[in-house]
């Protein structure tokens, strides 16, 4: 076996030995499933108490509101505000909501006025505003006789249908084309980023250990430096990949387990009122739609490209700190400023994709950022599932296979000086000498 064989083997093993990465890699189903139970709790939450309003209807616009979501309507009957006040201070109501009568039907805001002892929280208001809103519109339209449903046919939504110019089914698209492409783009752009972020940063952290406890002084006396720094990236990928499929394996499992275990299978009462009680058929024709579009992708070139990409831009980066790692001192505080090189053109890509992409991927800002190799590992797995031109594709593919080869070769000269410097500062100025030592 080649001692970078073994230096892979030693890497790999030392790291996924760890309890930090045995309880990390288990913890993450964990929290996803705290997430997901924090996120059913806080649906059903009603908002706090019940709020008892009583309705002072003074121009007899207001019928019997249905009670909802933790807020209880009470007619006033034939009580007067003085007599609907003294039974909030009694406790017996919690407010009065006195509508006054409109000045005229061209008003289009209508104040009402809320007395309470205590503050109406801004969920149980908005929701009173909308449902006399509602009230009121209906009291207009009786009142000037107007027919209902003829209104209704008064609204209409309009949505773009892309059509193929060849008439071919495969070239056809649909309104849901975009989104499932963003989605698409949105998730395999967030993942990247994440994961050539955190593995990078292992690797940095893996040299610095070693440097900072000698390790390394013994490792160097029977390996080359490059040798070793290659072995810290490829195993430090190994233990990210092995990472992220126990994630997807154990996150998969517990999306699974959780509507079965919690019976989440039907949407909670009041769900479909709140949704606006849409239509099951087109419920059911946007799910047919959505899974058609998914299905037109091209799974085979987007897997391939997220891979291609991931390995280029995780040795790109990884490479670069671990040049960072090697050159830093003891005082990790003095060395941070070395980080920012090899972080920030990963966070300006993540932000381009996230302001010009979503907007237009096919933009003038995203063509560059997704051929440009240290942005294109973020922004080109993005425009995949708009089905950029090919040569633009192969382009970036080469650039970023290129540029990892040449990145690897600077950080492995600069790692052989660095990783034996101790007690002195390191500049930028000095770090591009390093490149032109001789042996």
């Amino acid at each position: 076996m080649s001692k970078l064989s073994l230096i892979i083997k030693r890497e790999y093993l030392t790291r996924v030995r760890k309890k930090s990465f045995i309880i990390g890699t288990l913890l993450a189903p964990v929290g996803l499933l705290v997430y997901m139970l924090v996120i059913v709790g806080l649906s059903a939450y009603q908002g706090g108490d019940e709020v008892r309003v009583a309705i002072l209807d003074e121009a007899g616009m207001i019928n019997q509101i249905p009670d909802e979501r933790g807020v209880r309507f009470i007619p006033a009957a034939n009580k007067n505000l003085d007599q609907l006040k003294q039974e909030v201070m009694e406790r017996k109501i919690d407010g009065v909501l006195r509508v006054p009568p409109l000045a005229n039907f061209k008003q289009t805001d209508h104040t009402v006025y809320y007395y309470s002892e205590d503050k109406l929280a801004p969920e149980k208001s908005e929701l009173i505003e909308r449902r006399l809103a509602t009230k009121i519109r209906d009291f207009k339209m009786d009142s000037l006789r107007l027919d209902v449903e003829q209104l209704k046919l008064l609204d209409s939504e309009v949505s773009i249908d892309p059509e193929s110019l060849t008439g071919e089914d495969k070239d056809d698209q649909s309104k849901y084309t975009v989104g499932v492409g963003l989605a698409i783009g949105g998730i395999m752009t967030f993942l990247l980023f994440f994961m050539v972020l955190m593995y990078g940063q292992m690797v940095m952290r893996s040299v610095m250990e070693e440097k900072t406890n000698r390790i390394v002084e013994v490792i160097m006396s029977s390996v080359r430096p490059f040798d070793l720094m290659m072995g810290k990236i490829v195993g430090a990928g190994l233990v990210g990949l092995t990472q992220v499929v126990a994630w997807v394996v154990l996150s998969g499992a517990v999306s699974f387990l959780v509507p079965m275990i919690f019976g989440l299978d039907s949407p909670p009462p009041g769900a479909m009122e709140s949704a606006g009680q849409a239509d099951p058929e087109m419920v059911q024709d946007m799910i047919t739609r959505i899974m058609s579009e998914l299905s037109k992708q091209n799974w085979l070139l987007i897997t391939t490209s997220f891979i291609i990409f991931f390995l280029g831009g995780y040795f790109i980066y990884a490479s670069m700190f671990a040049a960072v790692g090697s050159a830093m001192g003891d005082d990790s505080g003095e060395g941070q400023a070395l980080t920012l090189p090899a972080t920030l053109p990963l966070i300006l890509a993540f932000y381009i994709v996230s302001m010009a992409g979503w907007r237009n991927p096919d933009s003038g800002l995203m063509v560059f950022a997704s051929i440009f190799p240290l942005f294109s590992p973020i922004a080109m797995p993005f425009r995949m599932a708009f089905n950029p031109p090919w040569y633009e594709v192969a382009l970036s593919i080469v650039l970023v296979l290129a540029t990892a080869v040449l990145f690897v070769w600077l950080a492995g000269r600069i790692y052989r000086v660095g990783i034996l410097m101790y007690g002195k500062k390191v500049t930028f100025r000095e770090i591009g000498k390093w490149l032109f030592y001789k042996g």
